[in-house]
């Protein structure tokens, strides 16, 4: 299995979709990354689910979970 798997996510904050590489190497878990096109920071909460494949789910910093 690869421990990458590219995705495409639409930020939460300009809208855009773009492109971003994800780890599968962890079942769960939250990190934050910079947009792309606007700057902003993404907070990223990544479930693997039982096939291996990972559900990424994405907010922005002031949302409450």
């Amino acid at each position: 299995m690869n421990p990458l798997v590219e995705t495409t996510i639409s930020c939460p904050y300009c809208g855009e979709f773009i492109d971003v590489l994800i780890d599968c190497s962890e079942a769960q878990q939250e990190y934050i990354e910079d947009c792309q096109v606007c700057c902003r920071p993404i907070v990223f909460t990544v479930n693997m689910s039982n096939n291996g494949e990972p559900t990424v789910s994405v907010r922005d910093e002031n949302e409450i979970d």
